[in-house]
């Protein structure tokens, strides 16, 4: 059992509003996902089309929260040859890099195998951690974030360990991520599909199958409807997947939809969690449009 929540804000003049809004969101799933926690935020792309954030984690590293992370900027700085900027919380970093983030990446675990790369793209920053919910949230100040949208989680592991790494949300490409509640039975069905593609997997994680099942769709060439469509074919079990992309937010549910979710709709927002309580103190809340996502459907909202 895990919780899922998400938020996306209609009304740019209300996105400062977002981890005020989001915060108690997360902390209402924690009966449900007393492990982890986590969540990837939006915001507005990087001006410059070539320009890339890399968020990293360096909890599992010998130094932890102490990790110099002005050490690896410069010696990235020096491989890419082009200026990084740094932004950090506790144990966790987004370098903004220039040139080939793929290239970057690799630099970074080759510095420190231990450092864990968590998303890719021009928009998203993602954090994650074990830990109750309101630790993590305090931790990262979830509270003061700004953005357009966001996909969140609390996890109770059932299925494979209660590490950093093993936590919500899922990435894969770039701008892309997955929060899942349920299990799916064929995991390494879908792993056995991928590999030899040359896709990689970080985690025994079931979660992570289907993340990087959804986006190898998009990056074939199917845009998120039908990667989606195509995932009711080839996704077995039991779920609720909510996703995030740059500019989306999608929500989809099993045929049996036996794992719960709600959706509340105002002028200024929509905001999705596993149970009511999550969203019962958002503003207007008792004048919004309140329903269950029917199964085997797709809402997709963009931001």
């Amino acid at each position: 059992m895990c919780g899922i929540i998400g938020l996306l804000i209609k009304k740019p003049a209300l996105r400062s509003e977002l981890g005020r809004w989001m915060t108690p969101m997360l902390i209402g799933m924690t009966e449900r996902g007393p492990d982890s926690a986590g969540l990837a935020v939006f915001s507005d792309p990087l001006s410059d089309d070539h320009a890339r954030k890399i968020s990293v984690y360096s909890g599992l590293t010998a130094l932890g929260s102490g990790f110099d992370w002005h050490a690896l900027a410069a010696a990235l700085e020096k491989h890419q040859g082009s200026a990084v900027s740094l932004q950090t919380k506790d144990n966790h970093a987004i370098l903004t890099v220039t040139g080939d983030p793929v290239q970057a990446q690799h630099f970074i675990k080759a510095y420190d195998p231990l450092l864990h790369l968590l998303s890719l793209g021009r928009s998203i920053d993602l954090y994650k951690d074990i830990g109750m919910p309101a630790a993590v949230a305090q931790r990262y100040d979830f509270a003061h974030m700004t953005g357009s949208h966001v996909v969140g989680h609390t996890r109770m592991a059932t299925e494979s360990a209660v590490t950093p790494d093993r936590a919500h949300p899922f990435t894969a490409g770039q701008d892309f991520c997955m929060v899942h509640n349920g299990s799916l039975s064929n995991p390494y069905q879908i792993r056995r599909m991928l590999e030899p593609r040359g896709i990689k997997f970080d985690t025994d994680n079931d979660t992570e199958s289907a993340c990087r099942f959804i986006e190898w769709r998009m990056r074939e060439g199917d845009d998120l409807k039908t990667a989606l469509e195509t995932g009711f074919d080839e996704l077995d079990g039991f779920y609720t997947l909510l996703m995030g992309t740059q500019d989306q937010l999608a929500l989809i549910r099993d045929p049996f939809a036996c794992k719960p979710a709600v959706v509340a709709e105002t002028d200024d927002y929509v905001a999705i969690a596993s149970e009511f309580r999550s969203l019962a103190h958002l503003p207007d809340i008792d004048h919004a449009y309140v329903f269950e996502p029917a199964p085997q459907e797709m809402y997709i909202w963009k931001a």
